[in-house]
């Protein structure tokens, strides 16, 4: 079989149009950045693997050094092996492009426990070792905003096609859609190229916000997709002269970006573990949520990943600050959406679209997992607003690395190795973010102290 033949239809379909002149082999790094290498076509289709070395994954935002190393930093390099599954196009590109997800080995052959789409994989190995299949559908929330290549200056909506700055309060608004029709335009035109289904978009709360949502499906595939999406939606915003960015909290004043995340569990008939035969949630239902809310404290560190996501924990401001659980309330940090019992869902309000796809969608899986291995009790349902509740949430990613470093249950399941590594990365680029003086203390301190 060639790998011609293993390759998804729509990348078929993209190469009956277009000749193939370059691979761009990937690899996702902690902050979901594509690491790899762009390959010629007749090379790649002579190798097999490639290698890059593991210190992608020591690597800070700002392209520092974590010591996470364990044997001095040596850079070993990983195996790298394409997953043909993953095969898609790069519309934007110039020349026949196709990328490539790859999945890291070490030279022995086993799984690097560190790569987050290993991590993921790790996670849902475990339910299906007890006959579970989780299902996931990611909401995607981001800014479209004008073009900021100055870091000193505020960041501000992109303008629209009536010439004025994209409106704030316009929630599914479509007259604000319209205002940015031709990236929308080029979104859904680069989705169909690439294969990737999209369930719809609307317009968010914020001043040039969008929301996409995704088909629900496999967690992997899903992630897959969201890692995508970020380059295409940032490559259709590039064409149009602005930028698109999934900051959790970009804008002054402004909604934040979340990933919601919806969760549900197939058994092996196919059935729906969180409805009964009746109708009614079932103890397995129950006991996800009661995981959520006795985890995600210590896993908030990884669905909020930089200090600008706890930017976007406020209060009365379209951001969860809690851990409630209410039907069809989306004020609370855990939402049963409406719809038949048949399709129960629990939605996770609290990631940060700034998140990695495969280390959110795993740690929050990871909660639920542990949640119905340990038998864990949900708090009783709320009414109500619970922006009138307690915040049980970190307020700073100091505050979270502290939880979840103490997360014993939550490393286990994760994977030791990863969880070690990650802390330190985070560590190390909270250092770096303190050592930066910020324009509002040199506004208010200079002076006055």
């Amino acid at each position: 079989m060639s790998w011609m033949d293993r390759i998804p239809p729509a990348a078929r379909s993209y190469l009956d149009r277009n000749r193939l002149d370059e691979v761009e082999c990937v690899i996702a790094d902690f902050p979901g950045i594509a690491r790899g290498k762009a390959v010629p076509a007749a090379k790649w289709e002579r190798q097999q693997y490639f290698h890059l070395p593991n210190s992608i994954f020591f690597q800070t935002i700002t392209g520092d050094w974590a010591e996470a190393a364990t044997d001095g930093f040596t850079e070993p390099d990983m195996i790298l092996r394409p997953d043909m599954d993953t095969a898609t196009a790069a519309p934007w590109a110039a020349d026949g492009t196709l990328q490539v997800i790859h999945d890291a080995y070490d030279m022995q052959g086993n799984p690097v426990g560190m790569a987050p789409r290993n991590v993921l994989r790790r996670v849902v190995a475990l339910y299906q070792a007890r006959g579970w299949t989780p299902i996931v559908a990611p909401e995607m929330e981001f800014y479209l905003v004008g073009k900021n290549v100055d870091p000193a200056k505020e960041i501000t909506p992109m303008m629209g096609r009536t010439g004025r700055p994209a409106a704030a309060r316009q929630a599914y608004s479509m007259t604000a859609v319209d205002e940015y029709g031709p990236v929308i335009d080029d979104i859904y035109e680069y989705a169909e190229i690439q294969g990737i289904e999209i369930d719809g978009i609307t317009q968010e709360g914020g001043a040039g916000q969008l929301e996409i949502n995704l088909r629900h499906g496999d967690p992997i595939r899903l992630a897959d997709d969201v890692f995508y999406f970020k380059r295409l939606i940032r490559e259709a915003a590039l064409k149009h002269d602005c930028f698109a960015t999934f900051m959790a909290k970009p804008i002054e004043g402004e909604p934040g970006s979340a990933m919601h995340v919806h969760h549900s569990i197939l058994d092996a008939s196919g059935r729906n573990i969180f409805c009964g035969r009746d109708g009614e949630e079932t103890p397995e239902f129950l006991n996800f949520v009661g995981g959520l809310q006795r985890h995600m404290p210590a896993a908030i560190a990884v669905m909020a990943p930089y200090v600008n996501s706890y930017r976007r924990y406020v209060r009365n401001h379209a951001a969860p600050i809690n851990l409630e659980w209410g039907r069809d309330n989306r004020t609370t940090g855990l939402r049963v959406p409406v719809s038949s019992p048949e399709a129960r869902r629990i939605e996770n309000r609290l990631p940060g679209m700034d998140c990695n796809p495969y280390l959110c969608i795993a740690a929050s899986l990871a909660c639920g997992y542990l949640g119905m291995i340990q038998q864990t009790p949900a708090g009783p349902i709320f009414e109500g607003d619970a922006y009138q509740s307690d915040a049980e949430i970190p307020y700073s990613l100091s505050d979270a690395l502290d939880l979840f470093e103490e997360a014993k249950d939550l490393h286990a399941v994760l994977g030791e190795d990863f969880s070690r590594v990650y802390s330190i990365v985070k560590r190390t680029e909270n250092d770096e973010f303190l050592q930066v003086i910020s324009p509002w203390e040199r506004e208010h301190l200079l002076l006055n102290v």
